[in-house]
Order: structure tokens, then C-alpha cells, then sequence
């Protein structure tokens, strides 16, 4: 984000900010928005959300604005020193435009029609929808777009719901495809179209995506549909940079989760990045629980602070959480309300990873709709109470610590590559088998988080990158001394030749399952796996498995763990064997292997180890943490996460327990919110569900 050096820019440098989505017109009594913004201010809340989710308000007929109703909030919250991110509308599709055009249905892979009536029904690539949207785009934030409380632009939320099939699109995708391949015997051999008849000699023979089964197409059809978005995103940003201040920023919601989502490829048209948050709470934020993930929510603390360190990789910078939960996330079946703490240690968690404003759905529970359980700030009587309570205790912590905060960098021990193109592919050809066993479509996700949660429980801080932003070796070693490339099967040579010279200069690889097997064509390649880095790292494998049961896992012929639900079958040459199998068949195979390379080391793991056993790889693979040297051994349910800004290091340790911890800090340390000071070598106790903002003294 380019600095200007005027307010709504620096907003965003100076925070922490608290914040929440405030929709006066949802309320059943509007007039007590006085009595909102102040409750507001007196939480420390400087930041409110509106207006992105009421097209049928802005403009309840067709042609027909309605655009006064928003000045007494924007007005009021000026008066109140509240700033405003301002929404456009092009989410939530009103009733008149799916009765005028019903042919602007999204129509699914199954032929069906998403019918009206939830949210992002619309094929958003139509030129006819695009006419409304810009449309109202344009009334919206030509009436507001300058208005002195806004300082940022929210365009459209949560993009990328749906792969669009509509048949125009479809269309597109072939004229997407043509350019891209120039003819049509390219494509053939490119994606192997011989196999059961598939070659085509005219590019309208090339099928709909509904009835395809080739690898390749579907990771260019997901490639095309992330391309959409992204597209999307950027023409409405296109339209509102014409409408708002210069030193506006625009931002949108974005839901990781979402099947034609590509963050990276958002984010570039974006000023600051902003996304969701969710998490559950309760037992689900006790360090020991375990879960595999892939919910839109995180249901375990490793998975919160992934999804924090996913959100800062989108533009390698701070970020938004524009979305977090207060009382509950989602239907009444998820209703658990945070713990005493809890809603600080997430507050506080989000903060250390680099968030530059924590933001809650929202201010007040609402009493209709889809979301009556999703509880707010305020619950259904509109009364502050505990939640209020604990959220304005965060929003004088943040006050307090702000300066020391201001354009804090959060510290990284270890990176994480991160591919869309990999995760895609594993999608449709899944590696991994759901209980029951199903193919697991989040596959990827549960190869990356294994290894992300095994980083966390060796001590390390963590960080995303994208392989497509993985450019150079050199810089990658001056911000990594580790590096994790697990489940990266859609990989480009030069990706891999990157890696591989990561590890030439002294960077600590570790490779995981399926990494380097395919191309990022979506195919097999036709050589030892894995590519490139196999020869590198002394190993190969020309077998692999999907074992249904566990499979015990050895180090010197004692057993110490279990392998699960996948095994490369790697074969050392030149490397030394970490962990082998117990095991009649598996047991001739290396699980784990480590190999010195120039001035670095690569370490194979051919597996998803246990927690515990992928945890001591990882460790044994890094450098120490930097925690190390401040806290030395501490419970495991103690976190520590660092920033680095203008004062100093800044610490944020977290007690993940329902029982009190104590912790030894290595040196003298005070406390930025309440100037405690503890000498170095003090026992220092941390309540259940506790967090602490620590500088060295």
C-alpha cells in the first residue's frame, strides 16, 4: 500500500484498530444511532463497515435511487471521530433484477440454476448485470465516495462463490483457452487429448467442463474461473478510483475458501488486503484439540494463526480482518460463545500477525434474516454485556499499545509455499481420503496445515508465500532460513530449479508428499520423482500409496509415531534415513530423509507424519526460533509471536489453556499495556485464556 502521508493512508500504519460492521438499517428502532456511536467510541471502536450488503435499499426499483438514507450514519460517525469503509452493493442482487433478468442465473456444473433468494446468484461476468452494477456503483459512491468519514472502499464481498457455467462463459473459456495454446494440435499434445478419444480439431469441439475428466482442462478451467474474479474485483475497483479521494484506499472481503478465489491475483488490485477471520471458540481454542480443517472457520489454534499468516501473504503486507466472530460465527449449531479471554487472545493474535484492524460481524445481533444466531457485539436487546465488556477492554489495550505497534513488521521464522494451481489439482484428483472414505477435496489444505501446524508446535513463527511469488532464491534466503514446499504437485520447473537453489545457498527445504510430481500443466511427469529436487536431496520414489490405516513410524528401530493417509515410497541413495516404516511392505521405503546441498540441507518427508513426529522433523530441520533465545523452554500452550517496529520488538504470548502456565522470560521484560515489569529469570504466571504484549526492557 503506497503511502501519502495523509489520514486514511496512515490509518492503517498506525493501528491496532478495533472495529465492527455497523448496519443501521437493519435495526428495528434506526433512530438510536447516536446512542450506537457512542456505545462505539467508549469501546475504543474507531472503524465502522456499511452499506455492502443493501442493493434492493439503494435502489428498490429499477432506476429508482434511494441514497439519503446513509447520510445521518456517515455524518454521525464524522461527528464521532468514527472513519468508514463503504461498501459497494454488487454482492447482494435485489428482487426486480432477478425478475427483469432471469437469464443472469449462475447456472451450476449440473445444468441447474442457482435460484434467488441467499447472495451471489448473478453471473457477475454479464455485460447486462455489469450495466447495473455500475450502475449503482457509480450512484453509491458518487454520493459518498468523498465523503469526509470514508476512508476506504470495500468493492463488492466475499467473491468467487461459484464456478460459473453459464454458456457465454463457456464460450469465453474456449476463446481463453485458444489464446493461450494458439492451435489446436498444441492442446492435444499439451493436455494428452489421445487418451479415450479426447483430441479435438476445432476449438468449438473443445467440451463443456461438465462432463470433463482430464486433469488438465480442469486446472485451466479453475485458473479461468480465478481469472473472473479477479477481473471482476479489478473493474469495480477501476470504476470507484474514479469516485473517491486519492488517498482512499480499496479493499475487498475476501473468503479464502471460495472455489474461484486466487488471492493473489485479488490482492493486486487492491490497496489493502482484507478477509475473514472465523474461528471457534471454547475447547476449540485449547492448543491441545486437533482437527483436520477446511472449514471456513478455523476449528483449532494453529489453524487461527494460519489463517492470519495466509491473509498478510496476499500482499506480502498488513492487512484488514474485516470479518471476526464476537458472540458466535454461523448457525445456532456452532453457537460458542468465547470463554473470559478468548475474544482478546484472537483480537491480539490477529494483531500479531500483522492485522491493522480487527473488525467484528457484527455491532448488533440481527433479528431476521439468514444470520439471526450469528451473535454481535450487542446481543438481541441491544444491551451491552460481557461481549461488549471484553471488546472495549481490547479497544483501550489497542489505544495503549499503539505506539509501539505503528507500522510494526511481524517476525518470521519459517515459510510456507502456498500454489492455487496445487490446491485446484488435488481438488479433482484428491490424494487424501475424508472419514469414510471419500476423496477429500480439501486434500491440499490438509497437506499444507499438517506442516504449518507442526512449524507452530516446534516454536516457529510462520509466513505464507505464493509460488507465484517466489522469484528470486537469494531474497527468499534473506527472509527464510527454512522453507516448506509440502503438496506443491502442480510445480513448474522453475519453481522447483528455485527451491533448488534455495537449498544451493544455504536455505533449510523441506519437501513434502507429492511436491514436484506433476507439471504446472496438470500433468504426470514422465521422470523419478520427485523432479528436479530428487537428484538434489539423494532420493527418489517410484511408488507411492494411500494407505487406509495408519502405518507406525520408526527411528532406529523404535517406533515412534504413525504415517498417515499418504506415503511417497522413497527410495535414498545419497541421503540420510530420519524415520522409516514399521511395516511388512512399507518398511523397505525411507519416510523422512535429509541430505546436505551446498550450503543448505533439503529434507524429504514422504508422509503425514503425527502431530508430534511432524513437529520434531520440522524443529530438527530449522534453526532454532527466535523465541528461543527470549523464553527458552515453555508449556506447550504458550505461543510467542513477535513484531518489529520503531520502539523495538514487541512480544504477544498466549496461554491456549483453561489452566494457568508459568513462563521464564530469558531477559527482562515490561508490559506495553500496563508497564508490569519482570526481571529476567522471574516465573511469570499467565491466567487461563490469557495473552500478554511484552517489549524487552
Amino acid at each position: 500500500m503506497a503511502e501519502s502521508g495523509s489520514r486514511r493512508r496512515t490509518a492503517w500504519a498506525d493501528g491496532p484498530r478495533l472495529g465492527t460492521a455497523y448496519y443501521n438499517e437493519y435495526l428495528p428502532d434506526p433512530s438510536r444511532l447516536t446512542t450506537d456511536l457512542r456505545l462505539m467510541v467508549e469501546a475504543g471502536i474507531t472503524c465502522i463497515r456499511v452499506g455492502e450488503s443493501v442493493w434492493s435499499t439503494w435502489e428498490p426499483r429499477d432506476g429508482e435511487f434511494d441514497l439519503e438514507w446513509l447520510a445521518p450514519v456517515l455524518d454521525g460517525a464524522a461527528a464521532h471521530g468514527i472513519d468508514v469503509i463503504l461498501g459497494t452493493p454488487t454482492y447482494a442482487v435485489p428482487p426486480w433484477l432477478s425478475r427483469l433478468h432471469p437469464e443472469l442465473a449462475v447456472v451450476r456444473k449440473d445444468g441447474s440454476s442457482v435460484p434467488w433468494g441467499g447472495r451471489q446468484e448473478v453471473d457477475f461476468t454479464s455485460e447486462v448485470f455489469r450495466g447495473y452494477a455500475e450502475r449503482v456503483i457509480r450512484a453509491v459512491l458518487g454520493r459518498y465516495g468523498r465523503h469526509p468519514a470514508v476512508i476506504g472502499v470495500q468493492v463488492d464481498n466475499e467473491a468467487g462463490l461459484h464456478l460459473i457455467h453459464n454458456a457465454h462463459v463457456v464460450a469465453r473459456f474456449r476463446r481463453w483457452v485458444a489464446e493461450r495454446y494458439g492451435d489446436v494440435e498444441t492442446l492435444n499434445r499439451e493436455w494428452g487429448l489421445a487418451y479415450w478419444s479426447h483430441r479435438i480439431s476445432d476449438w468449438d469441439e473443445l467440451w463443456a467442463p461438465a462432463g470433463n475428466t482430464t486433469p488438465a482442462y480442469d486446472l485451466a478451467w479453475r485458473r479461468f474461473q480465478a481469472e473472473l474474479t479477479a477481473e471482476f474485483i479489478g473493474w469495480q475497483a477501476g470504476i470507484a478510483r474514479e469516485l473517491v479521494a486519492d488517498d482512499t484506499v480499496l479493499t475487498t472481503c475476501i473468503a479464502y475458501q471460495r472455489p474461484a478465489m486466487d488471492d493473489v491475483a485479488v490482492g493486486a488490485h487492491l490497496d489493502i488486503a482484507s478477509g475473514n477471520a472465523y474461528y471457534l471458540a471454547q475447547d476449540s481454542l485449547d492448543y491441545e484439540r486437533e482437527w483436520a480443517g477446511g472449514q471456513w472457520y478455523a476449528d483449532d489454534v494453529p489453524q487461527l494463526i494460519l489463517s492470519a499468516d495466509r491473509m498478510r501473504a496476499t500482499r506480502q503486507a498488513p492487512f484488514l480482518v474485516t470479518e471476526t466472530g464476537a458472540a458466535s460465527i454461523g448457525a445456532a449449531s456452532l453457537t460458542r460463545p468465547p470463554y473470559d479471554g478468548q475474544l482478546a487472545q484472537a483480537a491480539w493474535l490477529l494483531v500479531a500477525r500483522g492485522a491493522r484492524l480487527v473488525s467484528y460481524w457484527h455491532w448488533h445481533t440481527l433479528h431476521s434474516g439468514a444470520e439471526v444466531h450469528w451473535g454481535g457485539i450487542l446481543g438481541h436487546d441491544l444491551q451491552p454485556g460481557r461481549v461488549y465488556d471484553e471488546i472495549a477492554e481490547i479497544g483501550r489495550q489497542f489505544a495503549v499499545a499503539s505506539g509501539w505497534l505503528a507500522d510494526a513488521v511481524p517476525d518470521a521464522d519459517i515459510g510456507i509455499v502456498y500454489a492455487h494451481d496445487s490446491e485446484w489439482m488435488m481438488a479433482f484428483e484428491p490424494p487424501l481420503a475424508a472419514p469414510g472414505g471419500a476423496p477429500d477435496r480439501g486434500s491440499y489444505a490438509r497437506i499444507v496445515g499438517a506442516f504449518g501446524r507442526a512449524a507452530i508446535d516446534a516454536g516457529l513463527q510462520v509466513e505464507y508465500v505464493n509460488e507465484r511469488q517466489l522469484t528470486d532464491a537469494g531474497e527468499l534466503l534473506s527472509r527464510y532460513p527454512t522453507l516448506i514446499a509440502a503438496g506443491l504437485i502442480a510445480a513448474s520447473d522453475r519453481t522447483l530449479e528455485i527451491l533448488a537453489e534455495y537449498a544451493r545457498l544455504g536455505g533449510r527445504l523441506v519437501v513434502g508428499p507429492r511436491t514436484g510430481y506433476a507439471d504446472d500443466q496438470g500433468r504426470m511427469r514422465a521422470v523419478t520423482a520427485p523432479a528436479v529436487l530428487g537428484p538434489l536431496a539423494g532420493v527418489a520414489y517410484r511408488e507411492f500409496a494411500a494407505p487406509p490405516t495408519p502405518v507406525p513410524l520408526e527411528r532406529d528401530g523404535t517406533v515412534v509415531g504413525e504415517a498417515r493417509g499418504w506415503i511417497d515410497a522413497l527410495e535414498p541413495d545419497q541421503a540420510d534415513v530420519l524415520l522409516g516404516y514399521r511395516h511388512p511392505h512399507y518398511g523397505r521405503w525411507a519416510a523422512v530423509t535429509r541430505r546436505s546441498v551446498g550450503e543448505g540441507t533439503i529434507t524429504v518427508v514422504g508422509t503425514l507424519p503425527d502431530r508430534s513426529s511432524l513437529a520434531g522433523v520440522i524443529a530438527e530441520s530449522a534453526p532454532p526460533p527466535r523465541s528461543s533465545g527470549m523464553f527458552g523452554d515453555r508449556p506447550r500452550s504458550i505461543t510467542a509471536h513477535s513484531l518489529t517496529g520503531v520502539r523495538g520488538r514487541v512480544w504477544v504470548l498466549h496461554n491456549w489453556s483453561g489452566r494457568a502456565q508459568t513462563i521464564r522470560p530469558e531477559r527482562a521484560v515490561s508490559s506495553v499495556l500496563d508497564g508490569a515489569a519482570h526481571d529476567a529469570g522471574a516465573l511469570v504466571e499467565l491466567d487461563s485464556w490469557d495473552v500478554r504484549v511484552w517489549c524487552e526492557s
